[in-house]
């Protein structure tokens, strides 16, 4: 059976990273049929359309990277209940120059997360209406809002909280279901 080919955007740049940390965990239980990748965002130039006509090298590997992708997961944080600029960034540097995203028809999934109750509420659903104009077929059930994440990790940063854990396995169940339906047609 050929591995579907999973990009895995984190949407935070901080070393710590919560984010990291539940890509991390996601990947480690992801099923047999996906090889799923972090694609590193964070070198990105900010977007600029006067870069459509050039060849920038950072932009090229991120479009290719994700080109190169059955589906797409990302993980993310929120930042002033939006969508942190790093992954902003991504997304339309992924989408342009305007004709050629690479994004189109990919199944897609989101985790957000925070220290504080509500889990990225903000920026999971300010992600879904970018997705939606990207063509992204984003899963919209189970939706994964993780609160208080730090309260499921260990000083390391390893989640490591059982109901946490079984949570993102039911998550991880249900999308390689939504993948898998999306990629078979």
């Amino acid at each position: 059976m050929k591995k579907k080919k999973i990009a895995v955007l984190v949407g935070s740049l901080r070393k710590g990273a919560y984010s990291k940390s539940v890509a991390n965990c996601l990947i480690s239980l992801a099923p047999e049929s996906f090889d799923m990748n972090v694609i590193e965002i964070g070198k990105l130039p900010i977007y600029n359309q006067d870069y459509d006509e050039e060849t920038i090298e950072a932009y090229t590997k991120f479009r290719e990277a994700v080109k190169e992708s059955d589906a797409v997961l990302i993980v993310t944080a929120e930042h002033n209940r939006s969508i942190p600029a790093v992954l902003k960034n991504a997304l339309d540097v992924g989408s342009r120059p305007f004709g050629k995203s690479v994004w189109g028809g990919k199944p897609g999934a989101i985790v957000s997360q925070s220290y504080g109750a509500i889990g990225g509420f903000g920026a999971n659903h300010h992600l879904r209406q970018v997705s939606s104009f990207l063509d992204i077929r984003m899963m919209n059930q189970p939706e994964c809002y993780l609160g208080e994440i730090q309260d499921s990790m260990d000083q390391n940063g390893v989640i490591t909280s059982e109901r946490t854990i079984k949570f993102l396995q039911k998550f991880m169940n249900s999308y390689e279901e939504w993948a898998n339906q999306h990629l078979d047609k």
